[in-house]
């Protein structure tokens, strides 16, 4: 166990971990030149295209240091806000934590934030500025602002470049000298902690965990505490580019367990894996509940595919533990699953991943946050979704979720910022200079204000430059309306939402104005209407597509035309009681992007 060292990367989006993870592969020679590709642990098509850490990554290296051999395993995290439960995660199954900045753009919101649930978890923190390479690098001024944020000399601050590879050599050692060894007990009965798991067609479900006390061999009776259910373990092994099978793992080890699961449902990230025999007598203390933050409704494009869905659901939430989901039906839609994200991106990650994963096409709804409504009669119920709202009569108010959002800019961008976080009903809380020029402010916003577009509005007036964590504080009571939308009189359900009551004329005279723009023409008018309660708020029409009947007279007295065109008219104002509206699938999500 002392040659054990157990540590994860975590930073900032685009700071550079998963370069850095490809140079200690590189020199630990866990790789071969042959199979060393950029970013290595981003194994999925879509983090490579959009340069993103989507998943954490665990693989073991062996490293010789003053002539013993140590196993280093290490977890490459994502830096996206929306991915921060991977990172949770994986900080509960290290001991140690690289926490690397970028030389040119310095200590960032989701720095902060990811050295505080480090060093919450009683990690070591082993600081490492980045890039040190770039023209823009700004070596010192950012070393003493990680000197300044963990109480460090800067000395202590490893200085690398992890695209050259220069620097890194000496960190490994440091890895080595300065991460605590897991602490555990190898003759106690077998406890270990289920970080992550994935499913494959042929073996099942593989679980990725780590042993706290006591060892794990091949063939041995295992249960698994959170479930109750009992398993023999086919197959136990080392996490390294591929899975490496092995007879025994010991106390402190990071590894796989194959038993044949071929219910994604037995298996829950956070469980505990016991021996059957010698049980432990408590599970070990897993991680937090994820919360999810935005919530929209998924259904099959094909209403017969519903069970098909649940399925791939199932499926996938073993690879992302993040992702909740449960069933619900719509009017509109049909049968489907209300499911819950971390975010924005995580939503559309999401719903790209199943499609290229599972080939599974699906209809998203509006994305929208979670609403405490108290009625008249006492009771408080959890709104997910504008159609589960109570009539307007028994609601006595409505509260909402608070955020606390952390923006770290440059000083010459703070006004816009201010006016952007106004705008979103957001108050100060507090700011202050972290150097000349780089400032942070802290403001307390409703969540369903940062929901849409937020993120995308304040890179754009910062020029790149801002940087943005949050957390939830709370609910609060708000000024709330349900904004229905009326398609040739019908609502429909899914383009529905709950908003502030100063903003709804704004938003529904924005969404009609781009329905009309979506909507085919038909053979009939199609008035779209946006609503609130009987009052109608806001209104367009998609004009008919017209033959024209009175083609075939020329000349002659006006009234055969008239004629031709009251016919017209009657066939028309039948087709519009019995037709129905094609609405496309782009409309929907058009309303996510109202404003570019």
């Amino acid at each position: 166990m002392k040659n054990i060292r157990n540590f994860c990367i975590i930073a900032h989006i685009d700071h550079g971990k998963s370069t850095l993870a490809d140079r200690l592969l590189e020199l630990t020679q866990t790789l071969s030149e042959r199979d060393m590709d950029n970013q290595v642990l981003d194994d999925m098509d879509l983090e490579k295209e959009k340069g993103i850490t989507i998943k954490s990554h665990a693989i073991q290296m062996a490293y010789q240091y003053k002539g013993e051999t140590y196993k280093l395993n290490l977890i490459d995290t994502p830096g996206h806000v929306d991915f921060s439960y991977e990172v949770s995660r994986s900080i509960a199954s290290c001991e140690g934590a690289l926490l690397v900045v970028d030389a040119s753009q310095g200590v960032q919101a989701q720095t902060i934030s990811n050295l505080y649930m480090a060093i919450d978890h009683g990690l070591e923190i082993i600081p490492v500025l980045n890039k040190i390479d770039m023209e823009s690098a700004q070596v010192e001024v950012v070393t003493d602002e990680i000197c300044d944020l963990i109480g460090c000399a800067p000395e202590d601050v490893y200085r690398v470049s992890a695209r050259t590879g220069e620097g890194v050599a000496p960190l490994l050692d440091a890895i080595v000298e300065k991460i605590p060894a897991p602490v555990g007990d190898p003759q106690a009965p077998l406890q270990a902690l289920i970080f992550d798991s994935v499913f494959n067609p042929f073996r099942g479900v593989i679980a990725y965990f780590k042993i706290k006390n006591g060892t794990l061999s091949k063939g041995e009776k295992v249960k698994f505490v959170a479930t109750g259910m009992e398993y023999e373990a086919e197959e136990v092994g080392l996490l390294r580019m591929k899975l490496v099978p092995s007879q025994s793992l010991g106390c402190g080890d990071v590894g796989y367990i194959i038993t044949g699961i071929k219910s994604a449902v037995e298996v829950k990230v956070g469980d505990t894996i016991t021996a059957v025999e010698n049980p432990c007598r408590e599970a070990i203390a897993g991680f937090e509940e994820v919360k999810p933050m935005v919530f929209a409704g998924m259904y099959p494009v094909q209403a017969d595919k519903f069970e098909e869905l649940r399925t791939v659901l199932e499926k996938f939430k073993l690879n992302d533990a993040s992702f909740v989901y449960e069933p619900e039906s719509s009017l509109a839609l049909g049968s489907g699953f209300r499911c819950g994200f971390l975010g924005l991106l995580h939503l559309e990650i999401v719903q790209e991943r199943l499609f290229r994963e599972f080939d599974m096409d699906v209809i998203t709804t509006v994305p929208n946050v979670s609403y405490k409504v108290y009625t008249t009669q006492g009771e408080v119920l959890d709104v997910h979704n504008p159609s589960g709202l109570p009539s307007q009569t028994v609601i006595d108010h409505i509260e909402e979720p608070y955020i606390r959002a952390q923006i770290i800019s440059k000083t010459e961008f703070f006004g816009p910022i201010m006016k952007l976080c106004i705008d979103r009903r957001g108050t100060l809380v507090s700011q202050h200079y972290i150097t000349a020029d780089r400032v942070e402010l802290n403001y307390d916003m409703p969540l369903a204000e940062i929901v849409f577009d937020f993120y995308d509005k304040l890179k754009t007036i910062s020029k790149g430059y801002a940087s943005f964590d949050y957390h939830v504080i709370g609910f609060r009571p708000a000024k709330l309306v349900k904004l229905d939308i009326l398609l040739n009189g019908e609502p429909a359900d899914a383009l529905s939402t709950l908003i502030h009551e100063d903003n709804a004329y704004d938003f529904g005279r924005k969404i009609c104005v781009k329905l009309k723009e979506l909507i085919p023409r038909h053979q009939f008018d199609i008035p779209i209407q946006a609503a609130i309660g009987a009052k109608i708020i806001a209104r367009e029409t998609v004009k008919q597509v017209r033959k024209d009947v009175t083609a075939k007279c020329y000349g002659g007295d006006v009234t055969r035309k008239r004629k031709l065109l009251e016919k017209q008219k009657e066939g028309k104002k039948r087709m519009r009681q019995v037709g129905s509206v094609q609405v496309p699938q782009s409309a929907f999500m058009a309303v996510l992007k109202l404003d570019s």
